[in-house]
């Protein structure tokens, strides 16, 4: 390959004046020093019975022992190849075999050489012939004629005898399985479980708030009046977000407010974090609604879409951690949960 590689471009400019191109590749009796060749092909790079439309094949010739030195000037196809047939890609050249010079003579080689075409219209079709000016080593020029071959083209038939017109099919459905309903069976059974707890404390509890003056409802009471209202999915969809992740959160900082005297209206999260740290909050519950926090300052400040998991999950937090802390609280005024005195000093 190397050795036609060196002479191929300056063989090429002598090509273009000689005149070689597709029109005077047809004519090849204009052409001095003509020798006939053998080794035309015309072959399917994915070999198969027939040629379709759209088939790609390579069409050139195989040339036998060939002098080291040797140079060539092909065809120049750049500017059409033939009516109804196109090139695909330029010429190919391939050294198949090189077989040593005995004292002091060239090698020889066998080279192959072709372009691809292909066609998108039905018919037989005749193939320009290829004319090749060879120079030997010696400076001898002379012109390779090999000849043109037939590209018969075909459309898949169709069978109209058996041939059956068939409307579009749906789309296939699946059935539902369990698996992908059980976490909105579990998470529903769950809300549903707080919700009742909530109600139940409310009910045994609510008149027993201290500090509550008359006709002010206690701040647990209100707290989850307003996470009430959060409920469902009907502020999940993204540009309803910060208004549900504000309305969650802003029940709780009113309720740590009244419930811890913090002042976590008007506290950053970090901040609020930093003083509920010393409130005897359980630490899962703790990290619990933290992490609620945090998700909200995402939703509100940093442009962040939140799952329907996250979204479902928001609301059930907030109520546990106000029910929790409010039963907490109501444990430890009655004594049932006893305080732990420590050594003071």
């Amino acid at each position: 390959m190397r050795f036609f590689l060196k002479y191929f471009p300056v063989l090429m400019a002598a090509a273009a004046f000689a005149g070689i191109c597709p029109a005077h590749a047809q004519n090849p009796h204009a052409q001095p020093g003509r020798i006939d060749m053998d080794g035309l092909f015309l072959e399917h790079l994915q070999p198969r019975d027939s040629v379709l439309i759209a088939d790609q094949l390579e069409y050139g010739f195989v040339l036998d022992g060939v002098r080291e030195g040797t140079g060539f000037a092909f065809p120049d196809f750049s500017k059409g190849f033939r009516d109804s047939v196109d090139l695909v890609s330029g010429w190919k050249i391939d050294t198949l075999d090189i077989r040593g010079g005995r004292k002091g003579k060239p090698a020889l080689m066998d080279i192959r050489a072709s372009v691809t075409v292909t066609s998108f219209e039905e018919g037989k079709y005749d193939l320009p012939p290829l004319s090749v000016i060879r120079l030997t080593p010696d400076g001898k020029a002379d012109t390779l004629f090999f000849g043109s071959l037939v590209m018969d083209v075909r459309t898949m038939p169709v069978d109209t005898a058996a041939f059956t017109i068939h409307d579009i099919k749906g789309q296939m459905e699946y059935p539902v399985t369990f698996a992908e309903v059980l976490p909105y069976v579990a998470g529903g059974i769950a809300l549903a479980a707080l919700i009742a707890l909530a109600v139940w404390l409310v009910r045994k509890y609510g008149r027993k708030s201290p500090g509550s003056g008359a006709g002010t409802d206690p701040p647990h009471i209100v707290a989850l009046r307003k996470l009430d209202k959060l409920r469902g999915d009907k502020m999940w969809a993204p540009d309803r977000q910060k208004t549900f992740y504000s309305g969650v959160t802003d029940a709780l900082r009113e309720y740590m407010a009244s419930r811890y005297g913090i002042s976590a209206m008007e506290m950053t999260t970090a901040e609020i974090f930093r003083d509920l740290a010393g409130k005897d909050v359980p630490d899962e519950l703790y990290a619990e609604i933290k992490t609620l926090f945090e998700r909200s300052d995402y939703v509100k400040f940093a442009k962040y879409v939140a799952t329907d998991a996250e979204n479902a999950s928001a609301v059930p937090a907030a109520v546990k951690f106000v029910t929790l802390t409010y039963k907490q609280e109501v444990e430890a005024d009655s004594g049932t949960v006893p305080e732990k005195d420590g050594n003071n000093k």
